[in-house]
Order: C-alpha cells, then structure tokens, then sequence
C-alpha cells in the first residue's frame, strides 16, 4: 500500500489515541511535557481540525503511556509501518504546542528508542514510535475515552498486555486531559450528542469538576451562582430546590438527561457530579414539558479505566462534618467491566434555631460493561452496558423561611425560626437503571436509557406559616402533616447518525420517550381555631400551644394521581459549509393524567398535546468566533382549574435568542454573550366572575443579555465569571394593577466572579488561592409587587496547597459575615429564605 492510499485509507477509517507499554515501574515517571500554546505551524489546517492542545509520556502500572490532550474528536488512524517504526497519520489534527509542531521523547522505556508526533503536509498530525530492531506491532481498538492499540515487539511473543509481568507493549492516545481545567469544549444537554459548545446555537453554559472542588460547594444552588441569569428561589418548604432561568421558575432539573418530575424533593448530591450543565432558553424539543427560561442537567461520574483512590474528610463551623470516598477502576482483568463508588455522610447544625440538624447519607454505585468492541476493526460494532444506582437518605429541620414587611425589612434575627424548632422532614432517594450503547458503525449508534426513581418525603406535624399580621408582628400559623410518596419510570431510545448528502453533512438524531409518575398525597390541616398555634414573632412561645397527634387531624386534601408522557423527536444538525451549521428539529408530545381525590373518590383527567419546533443557525466568520441565532418553543400542562373543575389550557412559550460565543484564548478561555426574548403565555389568572377559579389568559414576557467566561488565563490561573440583565415582568393580566410589575424573586442585574491561581514551580508550587464574589440586585416578593428583598453582595476566598497525592483546601464563604435574604418567593411569610452567615470548611483528601 503506498504512502498516499495509508493517507486515503486513514481519513477513511476514524480516530485516535495512541499507547505503547512495556514491562512498567508501578509509578515511575519516564517523562512528561505539558504544553498548551500556539504553534505558529505553516502546514494547511483542513477543515474542522482538532487542536492537540497537551502531550504527555508517562510510565504507569500498565506501562509507558501516551495521551493527547484535544478539542473534540480525531478521526481514526491506520498503523502503518517502514523499516523499525510504526506509523499513525491523524487526518483531522493540528499541533497547538509551546514546543513549536514537534513533540519527541528519546528512550522513553526499553524496547523503544523515540516516540515523536509533529505535524506533517495538508493538515495531518503524525504519529511514530520507533523500535529498537523492529517495529511494534499494533492492533488498535476503539476505547470510551479514544482509540487504543495493543503491541508488541516483533522479537518477542505475544502475552496479555493485562498481566504485570508482561513484555508486550501498549500504546494508547486518550481524549483530552480536564484535570484543573475551567474550560469545557463539548457538553451533550442541547444536542443530547456529544457537540462542541461552538457548534450550538444557543447559550449554554457547563460548570465543570474543578470548580465544585475550588469552591468546595455541597449544594448545587452553590454551584449554579456561577451561570449567568440562573436565580435560586429556595427549596420550596423542603420540598425541593426551585430554579428560575431568564426569569421563568420551576426549571426543570435532569439527571444525565433524564427528567425528574416530581421525584426531586432530595438535593441533588455534588459529590457524584462530573459537571452541571446549564441551557438557556426553550428547550422543550428534546425534553418535553418545561419552563421557557430553560433546563439544568447534572451529569455523573463514570467509571474510569484506570485505579482511581479519593479519600476526603471535609470540616467546619456549625459541627460541619463530611467524610467521603470516590474509587474506580476495573473489576476484570481484561478491563472490559469497570466500576465507580462514592459515598459520603454529611452533618450540618442549621445557623438557624432549630433544635435538629441537616444529616445525610448518601451511596452512588455504577458498573459498566464493555459487552463486545470492535477487536481491532474500527467500522465494527460494539455495544456497551452501564448499570447505575444512587441512593439518598436526609434528616432536616423543616424550614419555612423567615418573615419579611411591606418595605422589605426583616425586622427579626435571622436565625429566629417562624414554624417551630423541633419540627423535621425525612426524605428518601432511589434512582437506579440503566444505558445500553450499541455502535453500528463509526457513523451510526443507538442509545436506550431507563430510570426508575422512589422519591418520599415525610414531614412531621408542623405549625404551618399562613400569613402575618403585621401590625401585631403575629404570624397566623395551623398544625399540618403531609407526606408524599413518588414512582417514576422514563424509557429513551435515540439513534444518532451521520451521512453527507453532495457536499453536506449531517448528525441525525430520532428518538422517543415515555415516562409514567405515579404519586400518592394527602396533607392533613388542623380547623381554626382548635388547633390554631399564632406566634408572636418578636416575643416567641413556640409551645403555647400543644402539638396534636397526626391521627387527630383532619385530612383537608391528597390525591392519587398517575401521569404518563410520550415525545418523539427529532433533530438534524446540518454542516452546510465549513462555517455555516443549520440546527433544526422537531418533537410532539402527549400529557395524560388521572387524579382520584382520596376524600371524595372522585376523579378528574387532563390530556395535552403539543407540537414544539427549535431552528438555530451558527456561523463561524473565523475559526474561535461563532455566531449564532435561534428560535424555539415550549409548553407546560397547567396545574390550574377553571370554574367547572378543568384543568386549564397548558401555558405555552416562545424565545428569541442571538449571541456570540468566542475562544479568547485558543482552547484555554472562552465566553458567550447573548440577548434574549421570551414571552409565555395562558398563564393562569384569577377568574373574574368566580372566586377560587382561574383562567387562561395571563402572559408573562423576560428580555435582556447574560455573559458567561470561563477557562485559564494563564497557567495556573483560572477564572468564572458571569453577569445578567433580566427584564421580566407581567404583560398580560386580569388584575390590570399588576400588569408591567417584576417577577416573582428576580433581580434585574446579577453577577459573579470566581478566580484561583496555583504556584506552577519552586518551592511554593502547588500552593494556591481563590477569589470570589456574588452580587444579586433587589427583588420583589410577589407578583403585586409589595415587598421585595434587598439587593447583597458576598466575598468568597480560598486558599489551597497540593502536593503529591495530598491536598489541603480552606474555604471561607461569606467573608464578612453580610446579612442577606438569598430568595423570596411569592409570600411575605414563609419561602424567604435567609443567606447563610460566615460559613468556614476546611478538606483534605488523598489520591492514589
């Protein structure tokens, strides 16, 4: 085969990483360069070329390793040999290396004399490793995280490349290298494929590990201050957190793709997070049902397919105690089953007055299993299988919040609790399934996904927040007991495609998905005035009033309610040229609910349908600059009734967005600036003519620009910032007084910073410290607009020290101890949730 068809047959074929072992030192280091700047290489850059950005050389327990750290994916190359070395031509690369377009190691291990890559003629990168008398010889398979090959040398016979004592070698290229990194290329939530964020036409913003750990966060409402225009407004009475994006609450919540629902009143756990990803805008064409601000998706940790060791013990002020353990590798000697487990126990004290604590615990097992691969033919198919549980258990206080006036004044201490303080709510947490991958092809794949999930929340009776007079500074308050019990089962299957028509190509996806929630609910509520409990919020007696038995209250109301949900989809992402992308798609959707009210046994039903389009165009003038335009729609079934008892029409939205994303710093920092126009519409309003019903005819409208920055400035200095303007208000409503006031707990400008830099050498390397602000402008506390919380601003610092496998970390949140209202939302008694005061955790973890 000559050298031009090897060239023909590579861009053909697909890949890329690369690997040689020989007989290693478990942890020695043969070598290792980092690089990451431009190159300055004259070689032509075909079209959609990925930048390798990091070469590394190591010796590990499996060998001598070499990984390529990049900015998407490489197609897949054929091994070729001359004389004693052995060839990889990349058709789709290009060197971005401080070294200039050449990377060589010199006798990196016995049995081989050099390893160099450089690039070479028409935008091609090549590979070669070179033998002592002969060269390697090379099998190459497709690997999770790249192309891996198997070899050994020609003098020696060939033995597992699994086996310690083993002469074969192993040469592996992996996927890019995110260790440290603010800066995330790729992310799968608006797509649902695996698309760089440049090719996306609309905003979206990923939030990845490294920051978690930086900020040393435990909730994701912490992690979400850095997206801009993302808004916390609480945890809805412990019943789950409540988002709002662009000005739109109830957003919702995925978890690797899948839709919650109503299974969401368990915080999620960051500990088992590898990124949070925030879409902006209508997203209903790929996931149903859902707000016109958008959706936030939490994406879990895998199973990694070498031994990975963390042990963490976490601690602070208010007894914050948090061990915990992330562990992965293989659990066969073939590598083929692999397994990740963390666990955690977490222990708070509320700087509330409650007499309970926040405790939990929390176990998230996940097993994959490479059923077939390709054994060395990378057109063959392969089909992989990943089994994952997670389970959580919390113990809280039932916190309702605090109290604000008619001018926004907390006019209490924070900390002084308007329910009563020995008064909790327990939750339990299942989420277990599984992901079946079968390839095809290197073009063609299927996905099927299923999640079953029991979620139960349990309060215990409580003396229930209604309303405040203020005069007297009395809450009005009525015993209550409430429990809710969740089933949810949500099937997908997708197939992914890509094929050319003429000069164009594409990335098809169809798929549908079904979804069944089942609940069971019943909220007991004590008469007035036999067990009514008022509380004088400045002279408090909590027990004035004997707390009742459950059994002896009533049940005022609950039902049993099944809701199932079908979407189809589908969607083209279409390369018309080199720097023009059309993306379109389409979904319908059906929602069929059932309701039995358990008092009357009677039963109500509600069927939507709805079709929702999204169209968005990118254009790339030069390579790191996008620009971007879309159109989308959404729907989302009503939870209101009209005066016959029917549920109403369900509320429909329609968003407008253009924006412009660029790379500042090729594959290091990159931002997104947008403006946005959303409108929802049959929105539920108060009927005027009968008292207790609603109607259809309400319309809410948010514009204004977010900004996201994320990535390294240097090495070693990173930095996340984000800022927001949100213009939302009421544009359409019965009650004409409160048409053109703000929305429920949005500010009108939010912004947040987040910056470490980490000693890169001498005596004080791996030292490191951060920097953090968050400034949230007023916001009003209802829809009438007569209360509002005041506007903060929190200081956020760190310092950190890594050396070898230890890290020490320090975290002080709210450095000066600033009194704040985080989230207002709808009431001016109860949902007004205080910010936490001066907050200190400090870790250390070891790797191995």
């Amino acid at each position: 085969m000559t050298l031009v068809n090897r060239v023909l047959l590579a861009q053909l074929l697909g890949v890329i990483s690369l690997v040689a072992v020989q007989p290693a030192v478990a942890g020695s280091r043969v070598s290792s360069v980092s690089t990451s700047v431009d190159t300055g290489a004259t070689h032509i850059v075909q079209a959609n070329s990925v930048a390798i950005t990091d070469i590394q050389v190591e010796q590990t327990v499996a060998g001598l390793a070499l990984r390529l750290a990049t900015s998407g994916e490489l197609l897949p190359a054929e091994i070729y040999t001359v004389d004693n070395t052995a060839f990889a031509d990349i058709s789709n690369a290009v060197l971005q290396l401080s070294t200039g377009k050449e990377f060589v190691v010199n006798e990196p291990a016995a049995g081989i004399t050099r390893v160099r890559v450089t690039a070479i003629a028409d935008g091609q990168v090549r590979i070669a490793m070179t033998g002592v008398d002969a060269p390697p010889v090379v099998n190459i398979s497709i690997g999770e995280t790249g192309l891996s090959a198997i070899s050994t040398p020609a003098a020696m016979p060939t033995q597992s490349a699994q086996t310690p004592d083993s002469e074969s070698l192993r040469i592996v290229v992996t996927g890019e290298d995110t260790t440290d990194d603010y800066f995330v290329p790729n992310a799968s939530t608006a797509t649902r494929t695996d698309t760089p964020l440049r090719d996306i036409p609309q905003s979206i913003q990923v939030i990845p590990r490294q920051v978690i750990e930086d900020q040393q966060a435990t909730g994701i409402e912490e992690v979400l201050d850095n997206v801009g225009g993302v808004t916390f407004l609480g945890n809805s009475d412990g019943r789950g957190l409540d988002f709002a994006i662009r000005g739109f609450d109830d957003v919702p919540v995925l978890r690797d793709g899948f839709r919650l629902f109503q299974g969401d009143s368990v915080e999620p756990e960051v500990a088992n997070l590898e990124q949070i990803e925030v879409l902006k805008g209508p997203a209903s064409v790929l996931y149903g049902q859902a707000e016109p601000g958008g959706l936030i998706n939490l994406v879990s940790k895998q199973p990694l397919s070498e031994p990975y060791y963390n042990l963490q013990l976490q601690g602070g002020n208010r007894e914050f105690i948090n061990p915990s353990v992330d562990l992965s590798g293989p659990l066969s000697e073939d590598g083929r089953v692999l397994y990740r487990l963390n666990a955690l126990y977490r222990h708070e004290d509320s700087f509330r007055d409650y007499d309970s604590s926040f405790d939990r615990f929390f176990i998230a097992p996940t097993v994959s299993w490479e059923i077939s691969d390709s054994q060395g033919d990378s057109s063959a198919s392969r089909t992989d299988l990943t089994i994952n549980l997670e389970y959580a258990n919390d113990n809280d206080p039932a916190d309702f919040g605090t109290v604000l006036f008619g001018d926004g004044d907390v006019v209490i201490p924070e900390e002084r609790v308007i329910n009563n303080p020995d008064e909790i709510v327990e939750k339990d947490y299942l989420n277990v399934g599984y992901t079946l991958e079968h390839r095809f092809s290197d073009n063609w794949q299927l996905q099927n996904q299923f999640r079953y999930i029991a979620d139960d929340l349990d309060y215990s009776v409580l003396a229930l927040p209604f309303f405040l007079d203020e005069p007297s500074g009395t809450v009005i308050r009525a015993f209550a007991d409430q429990f809710s019990f969740d089933d949810i089962y949500t099937f997908y299957t997708n197939i992914q495609g890509k094929f050319t028509t003429g000069p164009v190509d594409h990335t098809l996806l169809v798929g549908v998905d079904l979804s069944r929630l089942e609940n069971e609910s019943a909220t007991r509520f004590s008469p007035v005035p036999e067990f009514s409990s008022p509380l004088d919020i400045f002279n408090p007696d909590y027990f004035a009033v004997p707390k009742p038995d459950a059994e002896s209250i009533p049940i005022a109301f609950g039902n049993d309610t099944t809701t199932d949900r079908l979407g189809i989809y589908l969607q083209d992402k279409i390369d018309i040229l080199d720097n023009l992308i059309l993306m379109a798609g389409l979904r319908y959707d059906t929602v069929d609910r059932e309701s039995t009210d358990v008092l009357t046994d009677a039963e109500t039903t509600q069927y939507d349908d709805a079709l929702t389009p999204r169209i968005g165009l990118v254009y790339q003038p030069i390579e790191p600059i996008s620009l971007y335009a879309n159109y989308a729609r959404s729907f989302n079934p009503s939870e209101f009734t009209d005066a016959s008892g029917d549920f109403l029409d369900a509320e429909e939205g329609e968003g407008f967005e253009i924006g412009v994303r660029g790379e500042i710093i090729e594959n290091r920092l990159s931002a997104t600036l947008a403006y946005f126009n959303i409108t929802k519409q049959n929105v539920a309003t108060a009927d005027p003519v009968v008292p207790f019903a609603s109607v259809a005819t309400g319309e809410q409208r948010s514009q204004g620009i977010d900004f996201d920055l994320s990535g390294e400035i240097l090495p070693g200095w990173n930095i996340i910032a984000s800022y927001a303007y949100i213009d939302a208000e009421v544009t359409e409503d019965n009650t004409a007084d409160i048409v053109g006031n703000r929305l429920i707990g949005i500010p009108e400008h939010s912004a947040s910073l987040w910056t470490t830099y980490e000693i890169q050498s001498g005596d004080l390397e791996g030292l490191g410290l951060g920097l953090g602000f968050n400034f949230v402008d007023e916001r009003q506390g209802d829809l009438a607009n007569s209360f509002a919380a005041g506007s903060y601003f929190t200081t956020n610092v760190a310092v950190f020290y890594r050396r070898d496998n230890w890290r020490l970390g320090l975290n002080i949140d709210n450095l000066f101890d600033t009194d704040y209202i985080e989230s207002v939302n709808g009431f001016n008694v109860r949902q007004i949730y205080p910010g936490e005061p001066l907050t200190v955790r400090a870790s250390v973890s070891y790797t191995f």
